[in-house]
C-alpha cells in the first residue's frame, strides 16, 4: 500500500510499504478514506522528536473497516468509523477510568500509546491506505448514516475536536466564563469553537497568522494578533484589567515570539499575567520531556522558567495532558449528526496521498490559507 514515511527532518515522502495484517483476535483493519496533518506531526516532521526513519506518519484517521479479528463482536465490516489518535485497551486501571491517553497495557512499559507517534508505542501510522486498529470494539467509534456527507466533520473526532474540548474541561471553563486562547492552530481554533458551544460570554484568541485569527473570528472570537501588539496588555484591556477567567496554552514548546525567537515558556506565563486570580488554566499544546534541539538550555531538558511566583499568589489551578479522545468523542460525534457542530470550517485543503510531502511543507511554513490538510489516502 501507499503510505507516508518519516525519511528524516523536513521529509516525507510516500512510498509503498507492507500492508497491515491482523495480528492479534481483537484487530480490527480500516481502509483509510480521510485522515489529517496534525501540527503535532510537524514536531516529528521538524527533527525535534526521535521518531525513527521508517515510521508511517498520522494519527487522525477514519475510514471503513474492511477485515476483523476472530474476536471482534462489536465491529462489522462496512462500518465507517473513526479512530481516536490514543489507542487503549478498554480494561486496564486507566482506562476502566476513562483515562484512554494513559492506556497501561497497549505499549508495555509507558502510558499511553498513539498512531504514528514518537515515543508513543511501535504503532504505524493512518497516513495510509489501510491501517491496523488493536483492540477495535474499544477503539473504534461508529459513525451514523450521514458519515460519508460529513466525513470531513467526522475525522476531527480523532483528535482536534476532543483536545480543543479537553483544553476547555481542563480549565473548567463554565457557561458564562470569559476565556483566552493562545493558539490559533487546529486546535485552538476548536478550543476556541468548544468554547463558544460551552456558553463561554467572551472568547479571546492569540496568534499572528491572520488566516486563522480571521477563522476565530468568523465564529465569534475576539482575534488578538501578538504580531502587531502585546497580547499581555491587549487581554487586560479588553477584560477591563481583571484578566480571563479561564486560559488555554494550545501551542506548546515550540511558541515563538513575534520577532520568530523561539521561547518555549512564552504562552506559559502570559497566560498566567492575563487569567485572573483564582481562575484555571488548560495545558493541551505539546511539551515533551528533552529536547536536544531546542535552542533554550532549560527545554534541552524538558523544563521551562515558569513564573510560579504569581501563579501561586494568584491561586491559580492548572490541568494538563493529551486529550483522553473516547471521553469526549461520541457526544461530540452526536453533536456533528445533529448538525449542533460543525468543525469542519477549518479544512483548508483536501488533497491526494501523493501530494503529502508539499501538504507538510506548505502547513510547516504556515503558509497563508493553510489551516488544516485533509489526505484522502484511496482516491
Amino acid at each position: 500500500m501507499k503510505a507516508v514515511i518519516y525519511n528524516g527532518p523536513r521529509d516525507v515522502r510516500v512510498v509503498d510499504v507492507a500492508d497491515p495484517q491482523i495480528e492479534q483476535p481483537t484487530d480490527v483493519l480500516v481502509k483509510i478514506t480521510s485522515t489529517n496533518i496534525c501540527g503535532s506531526d510537524l514536531h516529528m516532521y521538524e527533527g525535534r522528536t526521535d521518531i525513527e526513519c521508517g515510521r508511517v506518519l498520522g494519527h487522525e484517521n477514519l475510514g471503513e473497516v474492511v477485515e476483523i479479528g476472530r474476536a471482534v463482536y462489536r465491529v462489522k465490516v462496512g462500518d465507517k468509523v473513526c479512530l481516536p489518535f490514543n489507542i487503549g485497551c478498554g480494561f486496564c486501571r486507566n482506562c476502566e477510568k476513562g483515562l484512554t491517553g494513559a492506556c497501561l497495557t497497549v505499549a508495555p512499559g509507558q502510558a499511553g500509546a498513539a498512531y504514528g507517534f514518537a515515543d508513543m508505542g511501535p504503532f504505524q501510522g493512518g497516513q495510509a491506505q489501510y491501517l491496523r486498529v488493536p483492540f477495535g470494539d474499544f477503539n473504534c467509534l461508529k459513525l451514523p448514516e450521514d458519515a460519508a456527507e460529513k466525513e470531513d466533520d467526522y475525522v476531527m473526532l480523532a483528535d482536534i475536536f476532543p483536545t480543543g474540548w479537553h483544553a476547555t474541561r481542563l480549565a473548567n471553563l463554565m457557561p458564562g466564563d470569559s476565556i483566552a486562547i493562545y493558539g490559533a492552530g487546529p486546535v485552538g481554533l476548536m478550543a476556541a469553537y468548544s468554547a463558544m458551544i460551552q456558553g463561554a460570554r467572551q472568547v479571546i484568541v492569540v496568534d499572528r497568522h491572520k488566516d486563522r485569527l480571521k477563522l476565530a473570528e468568523q465564529i465569534g472570537a475576539i482575534a488578538v494578533n501578538d504580531a502587531e501588539h502585546d497580547p499581555v496588555e491587549q487581554i487586560m484591556e479588553l477584560t477591563n484589567g481583571r484578566g480571563t477567567d479561564k486560559g488555554c496554552e494550545c501551542v506548546g514548546w515550540q511558541c515563538h515570539d513575534h520577532g520568530g525567537q523561539e521561547i518555549p515558556n512564552l504562552t506559559m506565563n502570559n497566560l498566567v499575567k492575563t487569567t485572573r486570580a483564582t481562575g484555571q488554566i488548560g495545558v493541551v499544546g505539546v511539551f515533551v520531556p528533552q529536547d536536544p534541539k531546542s535552542p533554550d538550555d532549560l527545554m534541552k531538558r524538558g523544563q521551562i522558567a515558569f513564573d510560579i511566583g504569581n501563579f501561586f499568589f494568584k491561586g491559580l489551578r492548572m490541568g494538563s495532558g493529551q486529550a483522553n479522545v473516547k471521553a469526549y468523542n461520541r457526544e461530540l460525534r452526536d453533536l456533528i449528526h445533529a448538525d449542533r457542530a460543525k468543525p469542519s470550517f477549518l479544512v483548508s485543503h483536501r488533497l491526494p496521498l501523493e501530494q503529502a510531502p508539499d501538504a507538510y511543507k506548505n502547513f510547516d511554513n504556515r503558509i497563508d490559507g493553510w489551516t488544516k490538510v485533509i489526505l484522502k489516502p484511496n482516491e
